[in-house]
């Protein structure tokens, strides 16, 4: 009993506890993590409660932190805008889409800058070719009033949507009656 009893108290005895304060080299002790952790988030709430301290004078000043506050929400609220939209009328979307096709690359860039510039990104601009930008752009011209003009006879709504147009085989296929073994039963009962 005696050599037990002395092993506790080398253990244990005199107020420390020899076996925790070994596991606290290896592991830190969670009530002491969380005492800290809640004085860091503490100051962290104090420093940025007094950056905003500073009180806004006038209307101009609410105006202009509201005016900042709306580029995000715009642009995240109108890119799901035009996935609503090219669900809900595709052709109406493609007809859209097909005038963003006609506008000119330098045009892109510019939008790319002021965007890139007003989010605090850094972006590097590469000279561009203004002439040979405008000439691609015309040149796709054509190709976009074909293309809006086969959108518009896609409509539901359009004169002839359905018309199989010259093709004897489709017409044939359109007006033959298909098998019915249920109306054929009937037939048969009434003659």
């Amino acid at each position: 009993m005696g050599l037990i009893a002395g092993i506790f108290d080398l253990l244990f005895g005199g107020g420390r506890n020899v076996v925790r304060e070994t596991a606290e080299v290896f592991r830190e002790n969670a009530e002491a993590g969380a005492v800290r952790d809640v004085e860091m988030r503490g100051q962290a709430m104090s420093q940025f409660g007094a950056e905003f301290a500073v009180p806004r004078k006038g209307g101009f000043d609410r105006f202009m932190d509201g005016l900042n506050r709306l580029p995000r929400p715009a642009l995240a609220l109108g890119t799901l805008g035009l996935f609503v939209a090219a669900m809900v009328d595709p052709l109406w979307f493609a007809a859209r889409m097909q005038g963003i096709a006609l506008v000119p690359e330098p045009l892109w860039w510019l939008l790319g800058v002021i965007v890139s510039f007003y989010f605090g990104a850094r972006h590097q601009a590469k000279v561009q070719d203004l002439q040979r930008d405008i000439s691609v752009t015309m040149m796709r011209a054509p190709q976009v009033m074909a293309n809006l003009q086969t959108l518009r006879q896609m409509r539901a709504d359009s004169p002839g949507a359905a018309d199989p147009g010259t093709d004897a085989e489709l017409t044939a296929q359109l007006t033959a009656p298909d098998p019915n073994p249920a109306l054929e039963d009937w037939r048969r009962l009434r003659a």
